[in-house]
């Protein structure tokens, strides 16, 4: 078994088909067997926290990327996604019935991937296929188990036919090869297979499979439901929910829920939004010199550039800017063409008139992450004002932003690339942290205002 973490995963047991009803036993008897051992090498469970992993299979995200399908990518089968596997089926070929069938699968698989490779996957979409919901390939789940060793409920709504649900347990140790300690502390995994309606019926279940009295978290693999009635259960009775706004596949729409939610109270976190770190805190560190700061009040131009794909980065980024700088959105505009460029005017508190623009830059070697920024510049209509500031991805350069200076000597930096932004690195930093960030929710709560605009 591979892992993206350094420490490796032993096996104790692999994946095994039980009934819903035998979970907990098969597990209470697994550690009983590991409880002591001839060779002095002895397991337990974890008794740290639970943590719920909501992860569809590729289907519906196959189809967004290849543009047969525009709704919500959740794993949950409604007209839409029936009437785009119908499409997919003629396009390709394939017997029209409606259904996801094995060759429809296989079938979309090559053709993302050799639209990738030919870099002509459609410019509509904004969704990436994730990894497999299989456990024992999921380099993403092991990370989990290797550096917080927990109970992982992995839920697998299918597109099929609803046959019930398939349960399996195994469990796996993260080794740390510099401790002496014989005693391994391991990961319970708890694999539900079925499609969302079944889930949705053993909801009740599901939430007794967590373990009581200790933290519980909720990763949500898909876009968020708040009217699915599994969704509301488990964030209900969960101390964060997390979610990745870099797999949107109608980035404002799902914004807009996100924001409805965190309204309501829910605690969220997005992994995308520590994506942007570096970006603010370059932005911050420009305006600590004194002479800069008190030039923060001309500063009305606000361009981004971001990989044509997911605006969700460039408008949580302009949310936070705005909330920082007490802005407050008054227009939002799609102009579309090559650049599909998005203007947003703000009215600052002295009624000055602020004027964004977000340009989605089409990138032929795009990376892992739909949308990242690529450049931004915070500018002012009067030249006399020191506040020009240039924030350029150090892989991509500034060349486009820098010959929108005009007379304006502006100060330029590099983001350097972060090389622990992958999915893994950033769901281990936000478990560990486990609480809510109200630096999110109000830049969160300013982003929700520009997108209510946007679908308005």
């Amino acid at each position: 078994m591979t892992t993206t973490q350094s420490s490796p995963i032993v096996s104790l047991q692999e994946p095994k088909d039980v009934s819903i009803e035998e979970i907990e036993a098969e597990l209470h008897q697994l550690w009983q067997n590991y409880s002591s051992s001839e060779e002095g090498l002895t397991a337990s469970r974890a008794t740290t926290f639970s943590i719920v992993v909501y992860e569809p299979d590729a289907t519906q995200q196959l189809l967004a990327a290849l543009g047969f399908y525009e709704s919500s990518v959740d794993g949950i089968a409604g007209s839409q996604t029936t009437a785009a596997i119908k499409a997919a089926q003629k396009g390709y070929g394939l017997s029209v019935t409606g259904k996801p069938e094995p060759e429809l699968l296989s079938k979309l698989r090559e053709e993302y991937t050799q639209a990738k490779q030919n870099d002509s996957t459609e410019e509509s979409t904004t969704a990436a296929p994730q990894s497999s919901p299989d456990l024992e390939s999921s380099g993403v789940t092991n990370a989990i188990a290797a550096s917080n060793p927990c109970r992982i409920i992995t839920l697998c709504p299918t597109l099929g036919e609803d046959e019930g649900v398939e349960a399996q347990v195994s469990a796996y140790c993260p080794i740390d090869q510099q401790s002496q300690n014989t005693t391994l502390v391991c990961c319970e995994y708890i694999t539900l297979r079925g499609t969302a309606a079944a889930l949705e019926r053993i909801r009740g279940m599901i939430s007794t499979l967590r373990l009581n009295e200790l933290p519980k978290f909720v990763w949500w693999r898909a876009t968020p439901q708040p009217e699915y009635a599994l969704f509301q259960r488990l964030a209900a009775n969960s101390e964060l929910v997390m979610i990745d706004s870099s797999t949107f596949n109608n980035p404002e729409v799902d914004l807009l829920r996100a924001g409805d939610l965190i309204e309501q109270g829910m605690p969220l976190a997005d992994l995308n939004w520590r994506r942007l770190s570096a970006w603010q805190e370059l932005a911050a560190e420009a305006f600590d010199p004194p002479e800069r700061r008190s030039a923060l009040g001309e500063l009305d131009r606000v361009t981004i550039d971001y990989e044509k794909g997911n605006q969700a980065q460039a408008l949580m980024y302009l949310g936070w800017l705005a909330s920082r700088l007490q802005w407050r959105p008054v227009s939002y505009q799609i102009e579309g063409g090559d650049y599909e460029i998005r203007k947003i005017k703000f009215s600052a508190e002295n009624q000055r008139s602020i004027e964004a623009e977000l340009a989605a830059i089409p990138i032929a070697d795009q990376g892992e992450i739909s949308g990242d920024l690529i450049s931004l510049r915070l500018s002012s209509t009067n030249l006399e004002a020191d506040c020009c500031t240039v924030l350029c991805s150090e892989t991509t350069g500034c060349m486009r932003m820098e010959a929108g200076g005009g007379a304006q000597s502006c100060r330029i930096e590099q983001v350097t690339p972060l090389f622990d932004q992958k999915t893994e690195k950033l769901l281990a930093q936000q478990l560990q942290r486990q609480t809510r960030e109200v630096l999110y929710e109000e830049s969160m709560s300013v982003t929700h205002e520009i997108v209510q605009l946007a679908n308005s």
